[in-house]
């Protein structure tokens, strides 16, 4: 199976003689057929302005319309089919000098923006989705030039005389290049399908639906990339029955060397699925606690509140104990504590504490914050303010501080004082 099989591509009549497609250029014609393809694109503007505000305007659609319309996929394919229709029309009336070349631009342009939004939809930023953007352009340009000059025919069957022998077949380097272009073209089909499903279940998730959307999504582009990887393969000319032995070396691998990342694999397949611990949730690993910002399939990556980030392999949080702080309930308790000196008024510290956390707006209401008499310290009476936030992502410790700083200021409002250490040293 090749897609693409360059045998019915023939150059275009009127680049098959450069003097008579100079010749053609020059005619008053070739002014019609500017101006019909100018129409093309003023028709291929106002249509995707049209679907744009029918989309809704404030929508994101990353590979059809892109950031800014013209820079999607909708607005090349929309011209290209214009261009095509009016060129099919102007057959036999006039010599389509400038559709001969504005089609297989489009078509070469519609290619290379197919391909670069997939890749950036589906890698983000990795560094080597950079070389393949690169690459896809360069081999739609040289195609759509070889095929305008009428020079690819030319060029398969050079291609297609360099032979070897495989197997029990014979392969050629142009049997090649259609393979591998068959395969790069099905393996951007299943990232374009599997990226559009996960923009889409992830869309509106939160919270333990956010988790389990996120594994459906990595499930689905698996099994995608796995059928797309065999289609590929079978493109190119490799037969699957032969993968047979290679499949079983794999699984002997997995079951020895690989057994850990098989693992890790496998793990966070089931975190995802039972929802144990779900993006967003606060958790304490070996000692290491913050906030769950992602679940991947091989490891976890969770944020303290200072910045730092741990990668955390998921069978380590299988087989391991981990807290989770926002499993049941999302509210987090918090507690400071002040010391004042032994002859101070009890009841009107505690209200004096009470007064400084229920001032906080992230303090919550219910259930209240406490005040407690916690110890009878060597230098003061020991007081415990505890409260609830439920917003632990937005910090802990600068909430703490603002507490501390209105019960400084009350205390010291009221003349309550705050003991410092005191010793008494008996000499003889």
């Amino acid at each position: 199976m090749r897609i693409f099989n360059f045998s019915a591509l023939t150059a275009p009549t009127p680049m098959a003689d450069l003097d008579a497609w100079f010749t053609a250029l020059v005619q008053p014609s070739t002014l019609i057929e500017l101006a019909l393809l100018a129409s093309c694109v003023a028709l291929a503007w106002g249509a995707l302005s049209l679907l744009r505000h029918k989309l809704a305007p404030d929508a994101s659609y990353p590979i059809w319309l892109g950031r800014h319309g013209v820079d999607g996929v909708m607005f090349p394919l929309i011209l290209l089919c214009l261009a095509y229709v009016a060129s099919a029309l102007l057959a036999g009336h006039l010599p389509n000098v400038v559709f001969s070349i504005a089609v297989p631009a489009l078509l070469a342009l519609v290619a290379i923006r197919v391909g670069v939004k997939v890749l950036q939809a589906a890698f983000h930023d990795a560094p080597l989705v950079r070389v393949l953007e690169r690459s896809i352009s360069w081999m739609a340009w040289v195609g759509m030039v070889l095929w305008v000059s009428g020079l690819l025919p030319l060029v398969l069957d050079e291609l297609d005389q360099i032979r070897w022998k495989v197997g029990g077949g014979m392969m050629s380097v142009r049997t090649v290049i259609e393979g591998t272009l068959t395969a790069g073209a099905v393996l951007i089909f299943t990232l374009w399908i599997s990226s559009g499903i996960e923009a889409r279940l992830l869309r509106t998730a939160t919270g333990g639906e956010l988790s389990l959307r996120k594994a459906l999504s990595n499930a689905a582009r698996a099994l995608l990339m796995f059928v797309g990887l065999l289609v590929a393969l079978s493109a190119v000319g490799i037969n699957l029955t032969a993968l047979s032995v290679l499949g079983g070396a794999i699984g002997v691998g997995i079951g020895l060397g690989l057994q850990k990342l098989a693992a890790n694999y496998i793990s966070g397949f089931v975190i995802l699925a039972e929802r144990s611990m779900r993006i967003g949730d606060n958790v304490r690993v070996d000692g290491f606690e913050g906030r769950i910002t992602n679940i991947n399939a091989r490891y976890t990556v969770i944020r303290s509140l200072v910045g730092r980030e741990s990668i955390v392999p998921n069978e380590m949080l299988i087989t391991s104990r981990v807290e989770n702080l926002s499993l049941a309930d999302p509210q987090v308790w918090q507690s400071t504590a002040v010391c004042v000196a032994y002859d101070c008024d009890v009841e009107q510290v505690m209200r004096l504490l009470l007064l400084a956390a229920t001032a906080q707006q992230r303090v919550l209401c219910d259930p209240a914050p406490s005040v407690s008499l916690s110890a009878f310290a060597p230098d003061g009476l020991e007081f415990t303010v505890g409260y609830w936030i439920a917003d632990p992502e937005n910090g802990q410790l600068n909430l703490r501080s603002l507490i501390n700083l209105a019960i400084l200021q009350s205390l010291r409002s009221a003349g309550i004082e705050i003991p410092f250490p005191q010793r008494v040293v008996h000499t003889r």
